[in-house]
């Protein structure tokens, strides 16, 4: 079975490690040391927290809305055309680029700087294994 260190299992959850760890730390995860005595934590656990953790999400924050793959990120690019634009947001280690609207960019008020959430509804989604 795959092991992650806290590192790579915050990468995973969207957070920092020093939250990852805290969360260790608090025994919402289990972890085991390896013969390194570095913490791990084995893929079935973090898979369960990580489903876990998306169904205690804070509903105050959650938006109602039918699409599942929701990246929170900040704008670091806004390319405006006459009519269209391109946005993209850099969303931990993911970078996203989207074409829309002049007007929509406005509206929304998008420019550099500016905390945003790309979601990304597909009828196709392939999985790639690491």
């Amino acid at each position: 079975m795959q092991s992650y260190t806290i590192g790579q299992a915050a990468r995973l959850l969207g957070v920092s490690p020093d939250t990852a760890r805290r969360w260790a730390d608090a025994g919402r995860v289990a972890t085991h040391r390896d013969e390194t005595g570095r913490r791990l934590i084995d893929g079935k656990d973090l898979a369960a927290f990580s489903v876990e953790l998306a169904k205690s999400g804070d509903d105050e924050e959650t938006s109602y809305t039918s699409v599942r793959n929701a990246f929170p990120g900040i704008v670091t690019a806004v390319k405006l055309g006459d009519v269209a634009a391109q946005v993209e947001i850099q969303a931990g280690p993911h970078r996203l680029v989207s074409l829309l609207t002049r007007e929509a960019v406005e509206e929304l008020g998008l420019e550099v700087g500016v905390e945003a959430t790309a979601r990304v509804k597909s009828t196709n989604v392939h999985i790639d294994r690491a």
